[in-house]
């Protein structure tokens, strides 16, 4: 069975090596909100292999002179980018849906000359009357 990337499986120790840190480390991030391990019976926290990746980001990050504030803050804009990326995706869907709606199921009327309701093609005007028509059609005849 592969190990999924969410699923919490690393106690702290573990977690720690795998990200080359110490594991009072991985506490205070935790305390900062900056990881969020999953929690076993008795609060042992348990860390996923998407929290070791995030605790590898962080720590470079870090090296690269970025505040803990910092890493925290850009942490949480990349979280809103993927949201809205996920938004984005689902209104471009339904706005699939209903451009393919609206060319199968839509359909197009007008009056015939005799006065009766014609379909048209989309895109198509119903054929021009003569003028003399369309004066004895004011007049009430039809």
């Amino acid at each position: 069975m592969a190990l999924g990337s969410e699923r919490p499986v690393f106690v702290i120790s573990v977690a720690a090596e795998l990200a080359g840190m110490h594991p009072q480390t991985l506490r205070q991030y935790d305390r900062l909100g900056l990881v969020q391990p999953s929690r076993a019976p008795g609060r042992a926290r348990r860390y996923s292999q998407r929290d070791v990746e995030k605790l590898q980001e962080i720590q470079q990050l870090s090296q690269d002179g970025v505040s803990l504030e910092g890493i925290k803050r850009i942490m949480d804009l990349e979280h809103q980018v993927e949201a809205l990326r996920l938004r984005n995706e689902e209104l471009q869907e339904e706005l699939n849906l209903a451009h393919a709606k609206l060319a199968e199921g839509s359909r197009v009327f007008a009056a015939g000359t005799a006065g009766d309701v014609v379909h048209l093609a989309r895109g198509k005007r119903p054929a021009q009357r003569s003028r003399s028509q369309a004066v004895v059609l004011y007049r009430g005849q039809r």
